[in-house]
């Protein structure tokens, strides 16, 4: 950690973008741009996957304070379920890009799938482990994902998002067999236990 990358082109005002909660079975996907100072640095700054839940929850706050700009958008199951999960992922990270202010001149974009946007791009494969930008647009789309999930979970208790926001683990899938799906579960997403179930709720 600490040796990401702060630029990918230097003197232009880049935006790194990333998602959380494609792999979900319930919840929204979410997205975010960030535009950090050239000059910004944190040890523990990283992709928010390889991070402790305490260290995200830490940075966080220190991101939203420091970056130039940053945005954070929610696709919601309807457009996941729309749209499929690809597509509603791609469209959050653009309209993330697209409403920042100022508005970004670079994006880089987590991954290798990325649609035409009116702000030219690149695509890196596990970018949120090699430019800063990325790093800090991972922790803020995962931060803001389970802080919705755990404000979901209490209404729905059985599925247990509080611990697992939406996660295909094996107590949310028994709880699914068990309870059936509610209006946040995504009905696009297939699992083999998943196909006896009726789609009605």
């Amino acid at each position: 950690m600490g040796k990401l990358k702060s630029y990918y082109r230097e003197g232009v005002l880049e935006a790194g973008c990333d998602e959380a909660g494609r792999g979900c079975m319930a919840g929204p996907v979410v997205a975010a741009s960030v535009i950090l100072p050239p000059d910004f640095k944190h040890p523990d700054l990283n992709d928010s996957k390889q991070l402790s839940e305490a260290k995200r929850a830490k940075l966080r706050p220190l991101i939203e304070k420091e970056a130039l700009a940053w945005k954070v958008v929610f696709a919601e199951v309807e457009q996941i379920d729309q749209i499929n999960i690809l597509n509603a992922s791609i469209w959050a990270m653009q309209q993330a890009a697209i409403q920042l202010k100022p508005r970004p001149e670079f994006l880089l974009i987590d991954g290798n799938r990325f649609h035409t946007c009116e702000i030219p791009h690149e695509c890196f494969v596990k970018g949120d482990g090699r430019f800063q930008s990325i790093a800090a647009a991972s922790i803020l789309a995962k931060t803001h994902r389970d802080e919705y999930m755990e404000q979901l979970s209490p209404q729905f208790e059985v599925y247990n998002w509080k611990k697992n926001k939406g996660y295909p683990t094996r107590e949310h899938r028994d709880a699914i067999l068990k309870y059936g799906l509610c209006e946040h579960h995504r009905k696009t997403f297939r699992l083999k236990e998943m196909d006896q179930l009726s789609l009605d709720f």
